[in-house]
């Protein structure tokens, strides 16, 4: 009998061109139900190690999978986009009209600036945004940079998943927020674009990102460090996938033609 479900479990920040991949497929395969869920990427990867039923997995950073996923729950992971973080923030924001590259530590310093950031043991965005902290330090050579911007960063202002965040942006919780560049472009807010020597973009600072280094927590109790890299986008297939012939077919449109204009219109860089 034909499987014609297919579930898709993606990180936030990807929420847009995964639904708009899925409405290409659904117009392709008549009948077809696709069931979407999302978080951040390691609660993703954690639901799968619960057993949750997915057909396709999707996530902001391939790290994720080797870290919890393969070889187990997942044999194999294709990348298919990249990106970048950046401030993002709107006009009425504190001190917004006076932010820039260069300034915007000393902004964020401001007394009444609130920013915010995504969690670092759920999401890849949360440790990426304590990686471009610590990057930061050095580029501008502000000594004690990274540990002012954690100690203000308190756990009230630290969401479980970049979309959270962007929510929070939205309703005026906080003035700035580290985030995708994909994310902001599809909410239209305004942002600071940091040097690329410091904001995860560009491989050819590779040696440099790996400097900065984040501890994040494992299920029962584990630490596991990651060291900076450029950012990656990923999907897979799990094992246990019960529909592997529509899953491919999604994965197919992601990464063809159709996808990249899709990743394009959504900020994506298309690898």
């Amino acid at each position: 009998m034909l499987n014609n479900n297919l579930k898709i479990l993606h990180a936030g920040a990807l929420r847009k061109p995964m639904k708009e991949i899925a409405h290409i497929l659904m117009d392709t395969v008549p009948g077809l139900n696709i069931e979407m869920d999302y978080a951040g990427s390691r609660a993703c990867a954690y639901a799968v190690l619960d057993g949750k039923d997915v057909d396709i997995i999707a996530l902001a950073d391939p790290h994720v999978f080797e870290d919890l996923l393969v070889p187990d729950y997942v044999e194999i992971f294709f990348v298919f986009a990249t990106d970048q973080i950046v401030l993002a923030y709107d006009e009425f924001s504190k001190q917004s009209s006076f932010i820039n590259k260069e300034n915007w530590a000393e902004i964020l310093a401001v007394k009444d600036v609130v920013f915010g950031r995504s969690d670092e043991n759920l999401d890849p965005c949360g440790y990426r945004t304590l990686m471009v902290w610590q990057l930061a330090e050095k580029f501008y050579n502000i000594p004690g940079l990274y540990k002012s911007l954690y100690n203000k960063c308190t756990q009230d202002r630290i969401y479980p998943k970049s979309i959270d965040l962007a929510a929070a942006l939205m309703e005026g919780r906080v003035d700035y927020a580290f985030k995708y560049l994909s994310v902001v472009k599809q909410f239209a807010f305004k942002y600071i674009e940091l040097p690329s020597k410091i904001n995860l973009s560009n491989p050819i600072y590779w040696d440099e990102y790996q400097n900065a280094v984040v501890e994040v927590r494992k299920k029962q109790g584990m630490i596991s460090q990651i060291k900076g890299a450029p950012i990656e986008f990923a999907v897979a297939i799990p094992k246990k996938s019960k529909n592997m012939e529509l899953a491919k077919q999604f994965i197919d449109i992601l990464t063809g033609n159709q996808g990249e204009i899709i990743l394009e219109e959504c900020g994506l860089i298309p690898c």
